[in-house]
């Protein structure tokens, strides 16, 4: 029998993240074309059937068949959570229609909460020098020592070059073929999230511009402060500084129950 999940396992859970050995990058990329459409119909209230109803009913993401409906939203559901009740995704759905810059690195950020496989391939990606190449091979590699012998090469080599193409829908990476490193352009919604999902995580003061939900923001240093306090003047958190005391807080996007629960980690 499988072990029962710890209570700081089910509070990530309620949260909206999703850990394990599981991702959707073994079969799909971060898929913000479909992301995009589908939250031009979203609002904060609507639930997993609505969603449902939405790809599989309407079929606002133009798929040809029925099947092929039926396997995105599976797949969305998987990535995003699609339901109201996840932090994680309802945050989401609130700050998407704010600002269209910031898009890319929502839905990468909210996809790197949620898929264990899309994290893996941070430090690859993060430490290579701007201007340089990122091998698909380097990516295998990593996939390979966090679980080897479980994906065929075919598989191992299917996974690593759709992270590549998520790393590239996000902004930190271009090209077609070659994937090159470039820097990601980071906004004050986009790092107000980032800093709210490491809030999701357990993490206060300081310790949230060291995390690597910050770091996914490609920015030096000392811009993240820069960036709370921008995020700070569009009302999206609270920050303070005092010296060398941080303060970052989310009065406004999460219930008292919710944060009990980032508190449990």
């Amino acid at each position: 029998m499988g072990q029962r999940p710890t209570s700081a396992q089910q509070a990530r859970q309620q949260l909206g993240f999703r850990d394990g050995d599981k991702g959707t990058h073994s079969s799909r990329t971060l898929m913000l074309a479909e992301l995009e459409l589908l939250l031009a119909h979203a609002s904060p209230e609507l639930t997993m059937p609505e969603y449902r109803q939405l790809v599989v009913e309407e079929n606002v993401l133009g798929k040809p068949t029925r099947t092929t409906r039926e396997h995105t939203v599976r797949k969305l559901k998987a990535l995003y959570g699609l339901e109201p009740q996840l932090p994680v995704f309802r945050t989401l759905v609130q700050l998407w229609p704010l600002d269209q810059q910031s898009r890319p690195l929502l839905g990468f950020l909210a996809g790197y909460a949620r898929d264990p496989l899309l994290r893996l391939a941070t430090t690859v990606v993060l430490e290579c020098p701007v201007g340089q190449i990122i091998e698909r091979s380097a990516i295998e590699a990593v996939i390979d020592r966090a679980f080897p012998g479980r994906f065929s090469k075919r598989t191992a080599e299917a996974t690593a070059a759709n992270m590549l193409s998520s790393f590239t829908q996000s902004g930190h990476l271009e090209g077609r073929t070659e994937k090159r490193r470039v820097r990601a352009v980071p906004t004050p919604m986009s790092a107000a999230y980032a800093f709210y999902l490491a809030y999701l995580d357990g993490l206060r003061a300081q310790r949230i511009f060291t995390s690597a939900w910050s770091r996914l923001l490609d920015a030096p240093d000392e811009r993240l402060p820069e960036l709370a306090r921008d995020a700070a003047r569009r009302g999206l958190m609270d920050y303070r500084q005092v010296g060398n005391v941080v303060e970052l807080r989310f009065p406004n996007w999460l219930s008292a129950t919710e944060e009990e629960l980032t508190r449990e980690q």
